[in-house]
């Protein structure tokens, strides 16, 4: 490498650390890194490994081959493996030929068809422990990797470690203080209907609705920690998606025929495409995304309005999803709110005193919609209605051999 191509180089390296830094979502930092180490070391593809403490395996957090449903399914052993070995003796490692070597673990290559000739891996280590590791596979133009490669490799993993911990620790800190906002709003009303409930002037009519409030917000607390839960697990990574062939047609009759009653009291008829498309997805997981989504139209619709539920398979860039739309003929979203929609505690300000959520519901769609390596948006216009969209992986039954 000659003198400006080392000086650019370690420009990049520079312009690529203050980026990492400056980012806490966690799962943006993870693709800024996965890329930055395909592009430094100059390779066919890199991945970072997480390690579950509490199972103490190592887990993939991002790859830049791999899809999230697959990489969930994937758990690479700390025995017998390479990225194992890196993690128990805090060393980077080279492997020049990867068949030849008893320490990798295949199971990775057979689960997604690819072949892994060499690879570099190295510790992400902060202050007090290895948190993972990065790896660099495939060295392009059969070049073998340098020392160079090495220390590059080490000063991303150093960074990388420092800005993972940092987002995980903003979005604990921040998750919660919003927890704690939230649930101060249910539990100062149930104090003040006891208090209520206490005085012993209290006409019987007003009791009745006070015990009527205090019922209303116990379910909203439910609910509330239900949610907490399920986006603390989510964003964690402790949830696991486990995906198989799915019909999608039934799993939406199933999901409209729980919304109904609620859709009857404001008079709204729902519509779904007859067309059944195959889904690789989890079934349960997925059905909590689509009742969501189905709530919200009932929620935000006006009364005698209407619900349109559209599958319509999509092949783009070779990689084939089904797109599921949920349309209403409600209030409709600002262009101002559209962009704060998928955010968590996020309520668009003109329907607070329609419905009342937990505003955790559509991030949580998000989580499981691109853990199943799909997308979810919207588009709405005010006093016409909105439509929100997600795409799931279309399943394709393995080619028979003749």
């Amino acid at each position: 490498m000659d003198y400006q191509t080392l000086i650019a180089h370690y420009k990049r390296i520079i312009e690529i650390s203050q980026q990492l830094t400056a980012t806490y979502d966690l799962t943006a930092l993870l693709r800024k890194i996965v890329s930055a180490a395909k592009e430094l070391i100059n390779t066919e593809a890199a991945a970072i490994l997480l390690l579950d403490e509490a199972s103490g395996q190592l887990r993939f957090a991002m790859s830049t081959n791999i899809n999230f449903s697959e990489m969930e399914e994937i758990i690479v052993p700390l025995e017998g493996s390479i990225a194992g070995w890196i993690v128990t003796h805090g060393e980077p490692r080279v492997i020049e030929n990867a068949r030849q070597t008893s320490g990798h673990f295949q199971g990775v290559d057979h689960r997604i068809s690819f072949e892994t000739r060499n690879l570099l891996g190295v510790p992400m280590r902060t202050h007090q422990r290895v948190i993972g590791v990065v790896q660099a596979v495939n060295k392009r133009s059969n070049l073998s990797f340098t020392d160079e490669d090495i220390m590059t490799l080490q000063t991303l993993a150093s960074q990388a470690a420092i800005a993972i911990e940092n987002a995980r620790l903003f979005q604990q800190s921040d998750f919660i203080a919003e927890m704690v906002h939230e649930l101060r709003t249910p539990l100062s009303a149930l104090k003040a209907s006891t208090i209520l409930l206490q005085h012993p002037n209290l006409p019987e009519s007003k009791r009745a609705d006070v015990i009527t409030t205090m019922r209303n917000e116990t379910e909203r607390l439910i609910d509330l920690t239900s949610d907490f839960l399920d986006i603390a697990r989510l964003e964690s990574g402790r949830i696991s998606i486990n995906v198989a062939p799915c019909e999608l047609y039934p799993l939406v009759a199933e999901s409209v025929e729980i919304v109904q009653p609620q859709a009857n009291q404001k008079h709204i008829n729902i519509y779904v495409d007859d067309v059944n498309p195959i889904v690789r997805i989890d079934r349960s997981k997925t059905k909590q995304v689509i009742l969501n989504l189905l709530t919200n139209a009932i929620k935000y619709n006006r009364p005698k309005g209407s619900i349109h539920v559209r599958m319509q398979p999509l092949e783009d860039n070779g990689d084939d999803f089904v797109q599921l739309t949920v349309a209403d003929t409600g209030y409709g979203i600002a262009k101002e709110h559209q962009k704060n929609m998928f955010q968590k505690f996020y309520r668009v300000p003109t329907t607070e005193n329609i419905e009342r959520g937990t505003g955790l519901g559509l991030a949580i769609c998000k989580h499981i919609v691109e853990a199943h390596g799909g997308r979810i948006w919207l588009e709405s216009q005010e006093g016409v209605g909105s439509e929100f969209h997600i795409t799931l992986p279309l399943h394709r039954p393995p080619a028979e051999d003749n």
